[in-house]
């Protein structure tokens, strides 16, 4: 059963800390003048219909969408006792936000974070179109405090710290109001380009004459291995194809040292899940650079709205490996865009070189985390510490290359003692 709460909240709720500055601020009064209905639901199908209308009309990114949280939340969220929050607001009758929280309990302490905040590239809120215009950002901080609150008066959604992780600057065209909280930068950047409607005119643009030139030559070498076809696979293949994903994946962590996105529990099925529903086929786009026999490169990608979002990608480390089948795989992937009419490719969270020599804008990710009880408080300070350290490091390169080289040397010894 969903568990439901409404609360109103009026202007006479705010404090006088919170609602003096309303009062310099015409539109963010002017939305605050009637009350907000707050529904909670523990059960994320209870809110699937209002969930699906509010998404076609507002901003958000596809890892905010019901069918990338609800398949998370039933291959990885449920079996791990992770509760949903989901809180929407509504103002005159009409939702004007969607919070998809959730909340983990830890061994000390029960953690507020996004529903699937781990596994996606971007967490934020679901927005009308007009948020930004009637809702201030003090009109939002003490909108956030009303939340919180709601959330702890619940025994169900109780939690001890906030862990707000990965958000964006913008949601759409709107700026995306949890900065307005106390933020720091996370430790990775996101990264965009601008698709133009010829492909040999944006890779021209893109790529110099000799990089070209060297494209062309690993292609024809490519083209001595075997044919090379770029597929998109249909649904008998697709299970083959996806497996060829993991696989490849999952070596290429155990180069680099690092854990395998794979073998954490419900992680592979819920990209299966996804690749292999058929109405999901127009969102998820699953394809190959096959050169003959060898699935010499796969790609896991989400076309929402006018972007195709780059997610997982893999390649064959074999003897096709010296050719370069990743980036002629990639290539073949945003002539695919263009070709779609779509207007941006995004690479989304990550700071490999290769998005720099193709990006044309730099989205900054940020995270809250604050504690919300004194029990919290260690693991709130932890947290914010362990989070500046990682950022530093990663934004140094030296020390960045020099992880780097000692995870992949420490790689094969830890797979040799977990064996």
């Amino acid at each position: 059963m969903a568990q439901t709460t409404d609360t109103l909240i009026h202007p006479g709720a705010l404090s006088r800390s919170d609602a003096a500055p309303l009062a310099t601020r015409p539109r963010a009064a002017a939305a605050m003048s009637g009350a907000i209905a707050l529904s909670v639901h523990h059960d994320i199908t209870a809110a699937e219909a209002d969930w699906r209308a509010f998404e076609a009309v507002a901003d958000c990114t596809p890892f905010q969408t019901f069918d990338w949280l609800s398949a998370w939340h039933r291959h990885i969220g449920e079996p791990a006792g992770i509760r949903p929050a989901i809180v929407i607001g509504r103002h005159g009758g009409e939702t004007k936000f969607l919070l998809p929280l959730a909340v983990e309990a830890g061994h000390l302490a029960r953690r507020l974070t996004f529903l699937g905040q781990d596994l996606a590239d971007y967490n934020a809120p679901l927005l009308a179109r007009d948020f930004s215009a009637t809702c201030g950002a003090d009109a939002f901080v003490a909108l956030w405090r009303h939340v919180r609150d709601r959330l702890q008066g619940d025994a169900a959604t109780r939690h001890d710290t906030i862990d707000l992780a990965k958000m964006p600057e913008t949601i759409g065209a709107q700026a995306n109001p949890f900065l307005r909280l106390d933020v720091t930068l996370n430790a990775s950047n996101a990264y965009q380009t601008t698709l133009g409607s010829d492909w040999e005119t944006f890779y021209a643009a893109k790529r110099s004459s000799a990089t070209r030139r060297r494209d062309r030559t690993k292609l024809k070498r490519l083209s001595e291995m075997g044919e090379i076809h770029f597929v998109r696979p249909d649904v008998d293949e697709t299970p083959r194809t996806l497996d060829a994903l993991i696989d490849q994946k999952g070596r290429s962590f155990a180069r680099m040292g690092v854990p395998n996105l794979f073998a954490r529990p419900g992680h592979a099925a819920f990209f299966r899940a996804l690749a292999m529903s058929e109405r999901l086929r127009p969102f998820v786009h699953v394809s190959r650079l096959d050169v003959g026999a060898t699935y010499a490169a796969v790609n896991l990608g989400l076309t929402f709205r006018d972007c195709y979002y780059h997610i997982l990608a893999s390649y064959d480390d074999g003897e096709v490996s010296r050719f370069g089948p990743g980036a002629a795989h990639l290539r073949e992937l945003l002539h695919y865009a263009i070709d779609r009419g779509l207007k941006r490719f995004d690479f989304t969270v990550g700071d490999e070189p290769y998005k720099r020599d193709w990006c044309d804008s730099e989205q900054k990710l940020y995270d809250h985390a604050a504690a919300a009880t004194v029990r919290g408080w260690p693991a709130a300070l932890w947290s914010m510490a362990r989070a500046r350290v990682k950022r530093g490091i990663k934004q140094t390169a030296p020390l960045w290359s020099a992880v780097q080289r000692i995870r992949a040397k420490l790689g094969p010894l830890l797979r040799k003692r977990d064996e």
